[in-house]
C-alpha cells in the first residue's frame, strides 16, 4: 500500500474511493492489519511531538468536515484507531522532570472511536467527542488522566500507583481494573460503571461525597448526590463495537448522542415527544437517516434536513 495514501487517509485528506481501497487492503490479511496500526502509531507520533507537516503546510490535522465523516461512516463500521503511544515515540528533551509534565492530547471526531495505549501498559477506549489529556511518562507513585466524554479503561495493576481519572465533576481512583466513566462537561453528565475489581468515585471538592463501588455496580451524579444502583443492561458500554445501545432512555436525550454521533444539530420542536423512553439499538455506521426512520415507528414525528447548515429539525 502506497505511504501517501495512507498517511492522506490518516490526515482526513483521502477521498471516499481511497478510503475505500485502504479498508479492503487491511482487512485483506492480518498483515496488512498489523502493518496499518504500525504505520498509524508513526503517524500519531509524528503529530504529538510536532513534527508533521502536512501538505498545506499546517501543523496538526486538518479537522474533518462534516461531509467526510458522514461518508465514511458508510464505509466502514468505524475507525477504531489503534494510536497505541508510548514514551519511547517522543523526544521531548533530556530532562527526566520536563518529561514527566509533557502532556498529550486525544480527541475523538464525532462518529469514532479510538483505543490507546498508556505508558503504564493500561487500555483505553475513546467514545466519540472524547478529549482525554495523559503524560508522556507517569510519574513515579502517580498515574492520572485527565477526561471529558466517556471511555472504558482496563488498567494495569499497580499497587504503589493508583491510577486516577479526573473529570469535570467526579475523580475515579483504581489499582487495576475494568470500569466505563461517562463525563461530558457540555451536558453536565457523570456516571461510572464498575466491571471488575474495585474503584472509588470522590469529589475533589467535597471529601464526604465519596463511593466505593464493586463489580456489577454503577454510580450516577443526580442532584450533588452519587446515587449507587446495579448495572442492568451491558449493551450500553457496546460503543466500543460501534454501536449504538439505549434502555429506557427519554428521546430528548437520545437526540442529544445522535448529535455528539454525526456531528450536526438536532433541534427538537416537538416538546411532547422530549420525555418519551425509548430502547434500542443502532449500529452506528448505518446512518442518522435510518436511525430517525426507526425511531418513528415508535414515536410520532417527523424531521427535515438543513444540509447547507447541518440542521436536522424535528416536528
Amino acid at each position: 500500500m502506497d505511504k501517501d495514501l495512507l498517511y492522506r487517509f490518516f490526515e482526513g485528506r483521502a477521498s471516499v474511493e481511497e478510503m475505500r481501497l485502504v479498508k479492503e487492503w487491511s482487512e485483506a490479511s492480518e498483515e496488512n492489519s498489523k502493518l496499518l496500526r504500525r504505520e498509524r502509531k508513526l503517524f500519531n507520533a509524528i503529530i504529538l511531538s510536532g513534527r508533521f507537516e502536512s501538505s498545506d503546510g499546517q501543523t496538526t490535522l486538518r479537522k474533518k468536515r462534516n461531509h467526510f465523516v458522514r461518508e465514511f461512516l458508510k464505509i466502514a463500521s468505524v475507525v477504531a484507531i489503534t494510536v497505541g503511544i508510548t514514551a519511547a515515540l517522543f523526544s521531548i528533551g533530556e530532562d527526566k522532570e520536563d518529561m514527566n509534565v509533557a502532556m498529550q492530547t486525544i480527541t475523538v471526531p464525532a462518529g469514532q472511536r479510538v483505543n490507546l495505549d498508556l505508558p503504564d501498559g493500561s487500555n483505553v477506549w475513546l467514545n466519540a467527542g472524547t478529549t482525554m489529556k495523559y503524560p508522556v511518562s507517569f510519574m513515579k507513585g502517580k498515574r492520572e488522566v485527565m477526561l471529558d466524554g466517556e471511555a472504558y479503561f482496563e488498567v494495569a495493576h499497580n499497587e504503589k500507583s493508583p491510577f486516577v481519572v479526573r473529570t469535570h465533576a467526579m475523580d475515579v481512583e483504581v489499582l487495576g481494573t475494568k470500569f466505563n466513566v461517562e463525563a461530558y462537561s457540555a451536558g453536565r453528565t457523570f456516571e461510572a460503571s464498575l466491571m471488575q475489581g474495585k474503584v472509588r468515585v470522590k469529589s475533589p471538592a467535597n471529601e464526604k461525597l465519596a463511593v466505593v463501588l464493586l463489580p456489577h455496580y454503577k454510580t450516577t451524579l443526580k442532584d450533588g448526590k452519587l446515587v449507587v444502583s446495579k448495572i442492568d443492561d451491558y449493551n450500553v458500554y457496546r460503543w466500543k463495537e460501534g454501536l449504538y445501545c439505549f434502555k429506557n432512555k427519554p428521546f430528548a436525550r437520545i437526540m442529544d448522542d445522535l448529535e455528539r454521533y454525526y456531528d450536526l444539530k438536532i433541534q427538537l420542536d416537538k416538546k411532547s415527544i422530549e420525555g418519551v423512553a425509548l430502547t434500542g439499538k443502532f449500529r452506528i455506521s448505518d446512518g442518522l437517516d435510518y436511525a430517525l426512520r426507526v425511531l418513528q415507528k415508535d414515536v410520532a414525528f417527523t424531521y427535515r434536513r438543513d444540509k447547507d447548515n447541518d440542521v436536522i429539525y424535528i416536528k
